[in-house]
């Protein structure tokens, strides 16, 4: 498996599906899908406690060219892991600095990672004192002052949300799905899991519905009725929700925001719009379906600063161009540093696109 295989992604979320079956869309939901249709271009942002390490353990680069999957790529036990929030504390942290630079450089929204698979939310949560706002010293709620700059600045707002995946949980998803070990990024016969079984062993006693029902659901509730309006959630990796499971997120999401749409990875052929693997474009394309690409600025989603394998503003323009040809969206991450910051070669792409908007 190569480098650009994996980042790709295409195989890892072929169960992620697409368009909902709803028997009547709302007035407000039919609004959204045409604005989002409209809309074309928009940013996304992975922020945590993973920013931190910088895709760093113990003195040696993480296995896992991803940034954010660091504690399942190293197996970092959830003690030493969760000990990283003593010391987040974003000081430089400026959502209106964000949002300007997203709407300058023409996007129309953004999506935060309000809760990732490594089980720590990056708002206030009720639901579970693992949070940015009780863990840490930082002690602000992030996502409150990201809704407000998005309404100040004209841009809607998204939420990512894990819902499948939670290694801070005994009952997180993902603890019986073998893949391919993902080491050296070569395919080999060694089975792993996209859980955490280095913390919790998987026995009997495992019980997936009930991490559902006392966090994921919950906290889903909770991001649907905090921050006002949402353009949509942003839902990823199904990988061991049955068909009703899903259908029960999309009927939370139905009820507390009929007009917010949701991502196709909420899984069982689900969802309002398509999204195929991250960095991956449709192949093919119905004119009577929405579909978004998500892609990074350089490999890694989370804050990774050994990763300069930047994109040119010309390759990020020509991907745009790319997805607007074949009527999809194209939704742009950034990885902000443990401080706050976008990374200067964030920025600098970012202005390259405001120059030529």
């Amino acid at each position: 498996m190569t480098r650009k295989e994996f980042i790709g992604g295409a195989a890892a979320f072929a169960a992620a599906g697409a368009i909902g079956a709803d028997a009547a869309e709302s007035p407000l939901l039919a609004q959204t899908k045409k604005w989002f249709k409209e809309a074309q271009f928009g940013m996304m942002a992975h922020w945590g406690l993973y920013t931190l390490l910088g895709g760093e353990w113990k003195g040696r680069p993480g296995v896992h060219p991803y940034g954010e999957w660091i504690m399942h790529g190293d197996k970092i036990p959830l003690k030493a892991y969760a000990a990283l929030a003593k010391a987040f504390n974003p000081v430089l942290f400026d959502p209106m600095e964000w949002m300007k630079r997203a709407r300058d450089a023409g996007m129309k929204y953004f999506v935060i990672t309000s809760k990732h698979h490594d089980g720590f939310a990056m708002y206030r949560s009720r639901v579970s004192k693992y949070n940015v706002v009780d863990a840490t010293p930082f002690g602000r709620d992030p996502l409150e002052e990201i809704a407000e700059a998005c309404r100040a600045t004209g841009l809607k707002l998204g939420l990512y949300y894990s819902q499948d995946l939670d290694w801070s949980d005994p009952n997180g998803g993902g603890r019986r799905v073998p893949y391919y070990s993902y080491k050296d990024l070569k395919v080999s016969d060694e089975e792993r899991f996209w859980g955490n079984d280095w913390d919790f062993a998987d026995t009997p006693a495992y019980d997936f519905q009930r991490y559902l029902d006392e966090k994921a659901m919950p906290q889903v509730e909770e991001i649907l009725t905090q921050y006002g309006d949402l353009c949509l959630v942003w839902f990823d990796v199904p990988m061991t929700l049955t068909r009703r499971q899903s259908e029960k997120f999309v009927e939370l999401v139905r009820k507390h925001q009929p007009g917010c749409l949701v991502s196709g990875r909420i899984g069982n052929d689900l969802g309002d719009y398509e999204t195929p693997g991250d960095n991956c474009i449709a192949e093919k394309t119905d004119a009577n379906k929405l579909y978004e690409t998500v892609g990074t600025m350089n490999d890694s989603w989370g804050y990774r600063p050994t990763d300069t394998h930047y994109k040119s503003v010309d390759e990020i323009r020509a991907i745009k161009a790319k997805c607007a040809s074949i009527g999809s969206n194209y939704m742009l991450n950034i990885g902000p540093d443990p401080l706050g910051r976008i990374p200067a070669a964030g920025i600098a792409i970012l202005e390259g696109l405001a120059a030529k908007v």
